[in-house]
């Protein structure tokens, strides 16, 4: 009897050692999960690390890039081109002005009255159509025929008799496809994007093939300006403030522009202006530099996509790359370990997630964070995971944010060195930190990178005053600035047009 219960006694025991083992075993092999995982969280922080001194690097760097842009054509990443746009609107604009924005499988028609007053704009009527699908493959005398088609429906609807009944009109024509502009009113289209393939157009006058097809619906209008939305939205920043010397696209492409001194610009040399400024379009989405804090998932994202090697600025900022750039560090941690479950194959999906429902679960206020736990099972097809992996996710979102909206600040910080008014007197940095030139400057901004996602934007602000300093920052204004691409062109054909009606 003794024996039996000494054995059970044993075998108790055992069985208690084995558990304890197994306990242990667990412990120590989470531990090694979640030791894999950090690992991956710290390189990426290590790999993003956005320092002042690395920022103002980013700075200088912009500012040199813009200089060699405007030396010499092909001279910098930067293309920096001439807009041509010599006159911005200050107020003093009268009459009705009709716009037309054409940047992808929508475009838009709209008018406006103005009475002279800054900021008095009486009237703004928009329509908003589709391309037809069949159009963006046709030809191009189809397609600006259905566009002055709608133009002149428009106008009938609005009841405009000047235009009724012969009288001239101006108009602003937002073109947001690659053209080399000859004049305000002039741009050879050089390549079609967003779908669109029409091969007839290429090398032609996109203003004067839109010129024509409004004469042949009888309609007296002229294209006095040939613009893309960087410009507009510059033109309507300014119409409502005149400190507006630049204007910066952050949404789901990226982009900038800003007043350049004419004797700056060299390549333009005996250009017949007496405004004593143009307005540069900078493409700055092609920016590169070495004190960029490019990662790996940044060089897997640029070799993935249609365009390698290109746009690698807009890469690391925009909203169309932030949401996967997550997705990419989320995919790397569950092939180090299982905590995202057993793995989904829409992790494997470029662009399943979007930087709007990234920026969800970024600003998911919850205890559970609920949102993410959401997002992650909806969108990835992640299971219910712990709250612990939840945070984590919510860190991935974080670092990649933060990065973006800073190297955003530090790039719009670089324009406003080579204009002498970020406090060190431009690009040589020869003037006092309470130089003059440090007045009012304003920065007008679009895009609802910007204007929808509020962690981004504190980033930027936070990022703006650590590089300038509490003081400098003050005179620095970003301004929400919406529909450039719209009114901002009409205002355009407006400030370059002799028609005040």
């Amino acid at each position: 009897m003794g024996r039996v219960v000494v054995g059970v006694a044993v075998s108790v025991a055992v069985v208690a050692c084995i558990v304890a083992a197994g306990v242990v075993g667990r412990r120590v092999q989470n531990r090694g999960k979640w030791r894999r995982v950090v690992r991956v969280l710290k390189e990426l922080e290590e790999a993003c690390e956005t320092s002042v001194g690395r920022l103002k690097q980013v700075v200088d760097a912009m500012a040199v890039e813009m200089h060699a842009g405007l030396a010499s054509e092909g001279g910098s990443k930067l293309k920096m081109l001439l807009t041509y746009v010599d006159n911005l609107p200050d107020g003093n604009e009268m009459g009705t002005h009709y716009a037309l924005d054409l940047g992808g499988t929508n475009f838009r028609v709209l008018s406006i009255q103005l009475q002279g007053n800054r900021s008095s704009i009486l009237e703004h009527d928009v329509e908003r159509l589709p391309v037809p699908q069949h159009l963006m493959t046709s030809t191009g005398n189809d397609l600006f025929d259905f566009i002055a088609s709608s133009l002149k429906e428009f106008i009938d609807k609005g009841n405009d008799s000047e235009v009724l009944l012969g009288g001239k009109r101006d108009l602003g024509f937002t073109f947001s496809f690659p053209t080399k502009q000859n004049s305000i009113s002039s741009g050879v289209l050089i390549k079609w994007t967003k779908g669109f393939s029409i091969g007839d157009m290429v090398g032609k006058d996109v203003a004067e093939c839109l010129e024509q097809a409004m004469t042949s619906k009888g309609l007296n209008i002229r294209v006095t300006a040939l613009i893309n939305d960087t410009v507009g939205t510059l033109a309507l920043g300014h119409y409502h403030d005149a400190d507006t010397v630049a204007a910066v696209i952050i949404g789901t492409g990226t982009n900038a522009c800003y007043l350049e001194r004419t004797d700056a610009i060299i390549k333009c040399q005996g250009l017949l202006t007496t405004s004593g400024f143009m307005v540069v379009n900078m493409e700055w989405g092609n920016f590169w530099s070495s004190h960029l804090p490019r990662t790996s998932y940044d060089i897997d994202l640029d070799c993935d996509s249609s365009n390698p090697n290109d746009q690698g600025f807009e890469k690391m900022i925009s909203g169309m790359y932030l949401g996967d750039i997550v997705r990419r560090v989320i995919l790397r941690m569950s092939q180090e370990s299982d905590i995202f479950g057993l793995g989904s194959s829409r992790l494997s999906m470029p662009f399943v997630l979007t930087t709007p429902l990234m920026a969800e679960m970024h600003e998911d206020g919850s205890l559970d964070l609920r949102d993410v736990a959401r997002i992650l099972k909806d969108t990835l097809g992640i299971p219910e995971v712990s709250l612990k992996t939840r945070k984590l996710v919510v860190r991935i979102c974080d670092v990649v944010t933060r990065r973006a909206a800073r190297l955003v600040a530090a790039g719009i910080l670089g324009i406003l060195k080579k204009m002498g008014r970020d406090g060190t007197g431009g690009v040589t940095g020869t003037r006092s930190r309470s130089d003059v030139n440090m007045k009012r400057t304003v920065v007008a901004v679009e895009g609802g990178l910007y204007t929808n996602y509020t962690m981004f934007r504190e980033y930027l602000h936070e990022a703006m005053v650590e590089i300038l300093g509490e003081e400098i920052a003050k005179n620095v204004i970003l301004k929400v600035t919406e529909d450039g691409s719209g009114i901002g062109a009409a205002l355009v054909a407006a400030s370059h047009s002799s028609n005040y009606i």
